[in-house]
């Protein structure tokens, strides 16, 4: 399983549900939203003013509502700010994916929060989006592998799995993952497997 949510990652291992996890690479969060930028995030000092901002300015807002990896992200952003945005009619849940989530805020002239690569990856379709905040390291994105636990769930192809964890964490896949690029040339994940 290829997942970017730490603290649950490790809850899952500690719980037994999976083994053998291992840090593979790495991107960041970024927020995006109108051009006209209602909210002024792209004055904030950090993630958390950036939040702040758009609640204070009633901007619309679309989550994720997915309980992904980005949605577990925005909500601990949120949690940190002191606001809890449930309920605000400025506070939209797409229940979607991240691209779709995209879509939605790009139609509803609105904030979100974004992974850098789905981002560069559907860019050239979101004609009134653009990335107004970056570089907070709150916004550090960490993907990690970990194996189904064999001992829980007999039936995987638990030797597979291993396989394929020691080969993605590999020099070989560390490349491979460094080299990828989108269409636009864009590097999209940097790979760190230790």
């Amino acid at each position: 399983v290829l997942v970017h949510a730490k603290e649950l990652e490790l809850k899952a291992v500690k719980e037994g549900w999976f083994v053998n996890r291992k840090e593979v690479c790495y991107n960041d969060f970024i927020i995006v939203g109108p051009l006209n930028d209602p909210a002024k995030v792209k004055t904030s000092k950090d993630v958390i003013s950036a939040f702040k901002k758009i609640a204070q300015a009633k901007a619309t807002f679309v989550s994720r509502g997915d309980k992904s990896g980005t949605h577990i992200k925005e909500l601990k952003i949120w949690e940190l700010t002191g606001i809890n945005p449930k309920g605000n009619p400025w506070y939209l849940e797409a229940g979607q994916g991240m691209e779709k989530t995209l879509f939605m805020a790009n139609e509803k002239d609105a904030y979100t929060l974004t992974d850098r690569g789905t981002w560069l990856a559907v860019k050239p379709r979101l004609k009134y989006l653009t990335l107004l905040f970056e570089g907070d390291p709150l916004l550090f994105n960490q993907y990690s592998i970990m194996a189904v636990n064999p001992k829980r769930h007999p039936h995987i192809n638990y030797e597979d799995a291993l396989r394929f964890i020691e080969w993605i964490t590999s020099h070989e896949g560390q490349k491979l993952i460094g080299e990828f690029r989108d269409k636009f040339g864009n590097q999209l994940f940097i790979p760190n497997a230790k």
